[in-house]
């Protein structure tokens, strides 16, 4: 049997792996999948229309899975889906999706959430992310892998965040952010390239020094977007494959790019 606390409200039609953990006064709703090894610590609501896989963490006030903010949601059932190995701090609300779209809000795995992030209706976030405090996500927003999020930032809806690229804290991004850059400001504008998360990574200074040519091409060269793109793809992209990524950030914005 799952460990639930007598003081948690549990719905007949959710489904709660046996070695999860529910604690004191948490709330799990209608139709709600909890996987292997999860804990619910205290005072969390999750509300219906969630699947929650293995190892999560969540902690007081979180509230999982509510109604998308939005004034064309009509009651229809959407889902909230979260994978693995994600941290989900104090007071966080991560919302369902919206038939607007996939009727889905995903969270991956190895994510850190801390407190007060807000995720907002079919927002897709994929893996290995920190999304500091008070951190809102509007509706519709992309994020990529092992990007970093300060603390008070503002993503607008409809925007994507690029793998491996850093936000600065009380950051506004209204435009979509490329792949290793490094943002901030109000609104957000590029400072260079995410250098220190790639030495952390272990990334060889050959492949650092690749991707600031490629950065200085397409942020600090007269080059349109096009014009940049055939050089990378010509010119680096052979030396260098994660040169791929700044490629696809710029072919696939219909935002445009933090510049």
């Amino acid at each position: 049997m799952s460990q639930i606390h007598p003081t948690a409200l549990i719905s007949p039609s959710a489904k709660i792996d046996e070695t999860a953990i529910i604690g004191p006064y948490c709330i799990v709703g209608e139709e709600v999948t909890i996987g292997a090894h999860t804990v619910l610590h205290r005072h969390v609501v999750v509300t219906r229309f969630t699947r929650i896989g293995e190892h999560n963490e969540f902690y007081q006030f979180a509230s999982i899975g509510e109604d998308p903010q939005d004034l064309k949601y009509a009651g229809e059932p959407t889902w909230l889906e979260i994978g693995d190995h994600n941290t989900i701090r104090e007071a966080c609300s991560l919302h369902r999706g919206t038939t607007q779209d996939d009727e889905l809000t995903k969270i991956g795995s190895h994510n850190l959430l801390m407190v007060n992030t807000h995720v907002a209706h079919d927002c897709v976030i994929g893996n290995h992310n920190v999304i500091a405090n008070n951190v809102g996500v509007a509706g519709h927003v992309n994020i990529g892998d092992h990007t970093i999020i300060g603390g008070n930032s503002g993503i607008h809806q409809f925007c994507t965040v690029d793998d491996y690229s850093l936000i600065g804290g009380a950051s506004l991004i209204l435009k979509d952010v490329a792949a290793f850059t490094m943002v901030s400001g109000n609104p957000a504008k590029t400072h260079g390239l995410n250098v220190e998360g790639m030495r952390r990574k272990g990334w060889s200074k050959e492949t650092i020094n690749v991707l600031r040519q490629a950065y200085r091409t397409i942020f600090r060269s007269r080059l349109t977007s096009v014009q940049a793109i055939e050089v990378l793809r010509n010119e680096m992209l052979s030396e260098e494959p994660k040169i791929q990524l700044l490629i696809d950030s710029l072919e696939k914005s219909s935002r445009g790019v933090v510049r």
